[in-house]
């Protein structure tokens, strides 16, 4: 499946700062624009992959359905 987000990247200094805008807490930096931009892969992955295992423990406790917006 795949999943579109926005990637912001914001050059610091020596450093980029990388964070996704659609999910508060996924972000990153990187010596390199390049390091950035696979730290930040990394790190959305991490989160989506926590954010199931949680609601996954949570078992019949939650109700799950689909949801679309338009913006």
């Amino acid at each position: 499946m795949k999943r579109k987000f926005t990637a912001n990247y914001k050059k610091t200094g020596k450093w980029y700062s990388a964070w996704v805008e659609e999910i508060p807490g996924v972000n990153t930096q990187g010596k390199t624009l390049k390091e950035a931009k696979e730290n930040l892969k990394e790190a959305l992955m991490l989160v989506l992959e926590t954010n199931k295992l949680l609601t996954v423990r949570e078992g019949s406790n939650v109700t799950r359905e689909d949801m679309v917006i338009t913006m």
